[in-house]
């Protein structure tokens, strides 16, 4: 888009000049201006995407109608053993992206980018977990640089590219390599190619960005599995519950949302208040032998072997 206001500042400015050599008058460069504004109108309505909705209806009001599909959108937990919560939030959105360009007939992949310190702390993406979060392997690709500056290089690249339906970035904390400066270049990138890039930030604080979209995740207790005929399946663990706070959107105030997601039909579903309560005499998933509690012990663990002197060699 620079690049085509650039032509078109000097465009005019070649108009302006010939006119007044020519001597034309001004209605010329008025119907001039009015014809290459009226194609830069049509130009930014064919520029607009739909957005991707929850379909979850208070919280896509709350978006105005879904993400944005061609910004920055972060999704941010504040303590490490929420990361596979924020990760898992990401991977949820981007699999009904993939389903939404399916519907479409465009067959584009996904990238994962791993930043080297959050991939030490989460682990790397499992293939047959993928599919069973409802995410297509076959389309899935994963890259792990050495560095933080490799990675957003790539991300950076990849969102230009438009090759990827969208581009997955994975930072640990607040690096100060990783500021509002880098930010804005991604978000620039993402705007013209018109893809989205997926911020996962594990255990980082909140803070200035350029995304268009901030979400607060953490885990939520999940229920048990439901069955076909309504019942649930006893020892079982089921969906996953994502409770999702609008840290930065256009309402004036954050908004919170426990969401369920079902990796089958990849559909988001609000969740009013979880059920904690348990069947009597229902036992959790791999609850693992039942000991009787220890008594009549000491107070701390003895010291293993035996010691064994030995005599010195000289």
């Amino acid at each position: 888009m620079a690049q085509n206001a650039l032509a078109r500042e000097r465009l005019f400015a070649l108009r302006e000049t010939i006119a007044k050599l020519e001597g034309k008058p001004a209605p010329a460069l008025a119907a001039a201006e009015r014809e290459a504004l009226a194609e830069g109108c049509k130009t930014r309505q064919e520029r607009i995407l739909p957005s991707l909705p929850f379909g979850v209806e208070l919280l896509d009001r709350a978006l105005e109608g879904g993400l944005s599909l061609d910004a920055i959108i972060e999704f941010r937990s504040v303590l490490s053993r929420d990361a596979g919560a924020a990760s898992g939030l990401a991977m949820a959105v981007a699999a009904r992206l993939q389903k939404q360009e399916s519907d479409a007939g465009r067959l584009m992949p996904l990238l994962w980018i791993g930043d080297a310190v959050g991939t030490l702390e989460a682990g790397r993406p499992y293939a047959p977990g993928l599919r069973d979060f409802g995410l297509s392997p076959e389309r899935f690709l994963h890259a792990a640089p050495r560095k933080l500056d490799e990675a957003l290089w790539l991300a950076e690249a990849a969102v230009e590219s438009a090759a990827f339906s969208a581009v997955i970035l994975e930072v640990r904390g607040n690096p100060a390599h990783f500021g509002l400066t880098e930010s804005r270049r991604l978000s620039l990138r993402a705007h013209a190619a018109r893809r989205p890039l997926f911020l996962v930030r594990q255990a980082g604080a909140e803070e200035a960005s350029s995304a268009a979209f901030r979400l607060h995740v953490e885990p939520g207790p999940s229920g048990l599995r439901p069955l076909p005929d309504g019942s649930k399946l006893a020892g079982s663990i089921g969906n996953p519950i994502f409770r999702l706070t609008l840290e930065k959107s256009r309402n004036p105030a954050p908004l919170s949302f426990l969401l369920e997601w079902n990796p089958y039909e990849r559909e988001f579903f609000p969740v009013t208040e979880p059920n904690l309560i348990r069947p009597p005499g229902e036992q959790s998933a791999h609850s693992g032998a039942q000991l009787p509690a220890s008594g009549n012990r000491p107070h701390r663990p003895q010291a293993m072997g035996t010691l064994v002197a030995f005599e010195r060699a000289s």
